[in-house]
């Protein structure tokens, strides 16, 4: 158990750290500050029910301290995530306005369920849920404005969320499908647990059975909550790590090309960081920079060169590894020529030029004309 708390706490604590620093790149974004918001509210609330946050704040402001901080986190945890869809809509005057009284009924809620909190201190043991006494009112009360609350929230954003699933796909659409199975989940459990208090309010009996289930279901869609809002992010941050590192590769195999170029025309190098190659290459923007920079400098270079390039099966569309290994021969054929000082048989032509007009592409075709200097040279030491 202590494993799960610490691993969904890491979670909580990487997705909310990721928020945050996007939020102050962009503070005057208020869908994202809404979603931080949000973050930062289930990060806390699910802090609170560990056992020694609970001890702690009961410590200071009573036995039904940790319970009400718990669930007033709870219901801004919701309350920010409907101020995400009404910040988002299209009409964003009438969303804000909406959140205003959203934020009002909010108010009323925490106003609601902290005068239930005092009114019941001196009867409220502090249990949780299924081992308080509903048959106080105060506590009867908060549980039933906590979980009335919920339902109300929960269903309101739950078709939001559904919405905007429909016209979602890939990773967003996975995501919104769990933060909806999530809000479905709570939403559920909140009117069981609704109609549970009343019954033991009036005094009957509920199997203790119903009462865990129902905290360990609103216990894990929380979690998935929070998986669901930070799965979309995730699956672009691995995709974006899959492509730099495949840049890396494709810059290190240009090497040849590009050094047979620079030495010819060291002129044409571009603008240098001060961070060192091998430190830049691992800086994440630092990695795009190098590739772009790199294949620029071996397609200026290879255009400079093209006049001293016996053309033929050489500037047409696509390069074969064939087409590639004679290139390379007289790649370094023209580089001596024009060393020597001779006249340029040629005009400036494209060569190895992509099929696509992509810079990816283009790259792919540098580095099939690379790849075959280096066979060259390794044939050549053989």
């Amino acid at each position: 158990m202590i494993a799960i708390a610490l691993f969904v706490g890491a979670v909580f604590v990487l997705i909310v750290g990721w928020k945050a620093r996007q939020l102050i790149r962009a503070p005057h974004d208020a869908p994202l500050r809404a979603v931080t918001l949000c973050l930062i509210s289930a990060a806390v609330s699910f802090g609170l029910a560990l056992s020694p946050s609970a001890k702690a704040v009961r410590s200071l402001g009573g036995a039904g301290a940790p319970r009400l901080m718990q669930n007033i986190l709870v219901f801004c945890m919701v309350f920010w995530l409907m101020c995400f869809y009404l910040y988002s809509a299209a009409d964003s005057v009438r969303g804000r306005v909406r959140a205003r009284w959203e934020a009002l009924l909010l108010g009323l809620t925490i106003l609601g369920t902290s005068l239930a909190t005092i009114a019941s201190a001196g009867q409220d043991t502090g249990g949780d849920y299924r081992s308080v006494d509903m048959r106080v009112p105060g506590l009867a009360v908060f549980y039933l404005l906590a979980d009335l609350y919920l339902v109300y929230a929960l269903t309101m954003a739950l078709r939001w969320t559904l919405r905007c699933r429909r016209a979602s796909q890939g990773p967003l659409a996975t995501g919104l499908r769990l933060i909806g199975f999530a809000l479905g989940t709570i939403a559920a459990a909140s009117a069981i647990r609704a109609a549970l208090t009343v019954v033991r309010w009036r005094g009957g009996t509920v199997s203790p059975a119903i009462t865990k289930i129902s905290g360990h279901l609103i216990a894990v869609a929380i979690v998935l909550f929070v998986i669901g809002l930070g799965y979309p992010a995730v699956r672009t941050r691995l995709s974006v790590m899959r492509l730099r590192r495949h840049r890396r590769t494709m810059y290190h195999r240009l090497q040849p090309l590009w050094s047979l170029l620079h030495e010819a025309y060291p002129e044409d190098a571009l603008y240098r960081n001060r961070f060192s190659s091998r430190g830049l290459l691992w800086r994440p923007r630092g990695v795009d920079r190098r590739y772009y920079r790199r294949a620029i400098e071996c397609r200026d270079g290879l255009v400079r060169i093209s006049p001293y390039l016996e053309q033929a099966d050489v500037t047409g569309p696509g390069l074969s590894e064939s087409a590639a290994d004679l290139l390379a021969d007289r790649l370094r054929a023209a580089l001596k020529a024009q060393a020597d000082g001779r006249e340029a048989p040629y005009s400036a032509a494209a060569v190895a030029v992509p099929q696509t007009q992509n810079l990816d592409e283009d790259v792919r075709q540098l580095v099939m004309l690379s790849d075959a200097l280096d066979r060259r040279a390794s044939q050549a030491t053989k």
